[in-house]
């Protein structure tokens, strides 16, 4: 064995290769030494070296695909500009939140307030099957009525189907610092019919009708294809970052 470790190092040493290495005698099988790599200004090994690689493969393979799919939602179906306005109610947009605001004043003294989700939940229609189920979307909305100075709100919560609103409940809010536990009113189905008659007419006069609700689902159609490209190019704007 040890004239066997003679021969191995006279063989290594003397070769003219520049590479330093050694030979296990269980393997057969030369390892080179460490070596340092300048990437990015940064001195690296080898092993790091291939890390930093792996890691730019895998950051560059994520931006890519964030591209195509970025690229194929605004070339095949993109984002349209948002209405400013919906008949009598100016639309305030906000970019990067899941809700819009309507505003308008009523008459002399009511100054009304809409308050409208994204899509929140889908229900099943009675033309879906088992192989290929239909959706009809949901939209959560809130009307607040105000009347001068006096801190009391009507508040009537709504949901908007694709061509009807239908009402859920209502209730009178005093200020922004009414307690949760304050009673709340009974569900808007317990009332009675002609009372909830009433209640929707109440609404139509003031321009919140099944029209909304149609303008509102094809409004946050359009602002979920905006909000899902927005927020892809700020996963790719993250991603990219060293």
């Amino acid at each position: 064995m040890a004239r066997y470790l003679r021969c191995l190092r006279t063989s290594v040493f003397s070769d003219s290769s520049p590479s330093i290495a050694y030979r296990n005698p269980k393997i057969g099988l030369p390892t080179v030494q460490n070596r340092n790599f300048l990437i990015g200004g940064r001195c690296l090994s080898s092993g790091s070296y291939v890390s930093e690689m792996q890691k730019s493969a895998f950051q560059g393979n994520i931006c890519r695909l964030i591209r195509n799919e970025i690229d194929y939602e605004l070339n095949h179906s993109p984002p349209l500009q948002s209405p400013s306005s919906y008949g009598p109610f100016t639309v305030e947009e906000r970019h990067g939140e899941q809700w819009i605001s309507l505003k308008r004043k009523y008459g002399e003294k009511e100054d009304i307030k809409v308050e409208a989700t994204m899509f929140d939940r889908s229900v099943p229609t009675s033309k879906s099957t088992r192989t290929e189920p239909e959706f009809i979307l949901h939209i959560t909305f809130v009307v607040n009525i105000s009347k001068g100075i006096s801190g009391e709100s009507l508040e009537i919560v709504c949901s908007a189907w694709p061509d009807n609103i239908e009402i859920s409940k209502l209730c009178i809010r005093k200020g922004t610092n009414s307690s949760p536990s304050s009673y709340g009113g009974p569900e808007f189905e317990e009332l009675d019919d002609e009372l909830q008659d009433a209640l929707y007419q109440f609404l139509e006069e003031r321009g919140i009708s099944d029209e909304l609700a149609v303008f509102l689902h094809r409004y946050m159609k359009n602002k979920s294809k905006f909000e899902y490209v927005r927020w892809m190019e700020s996963v790719k704007s993250y991603v990219e970052k060293n």
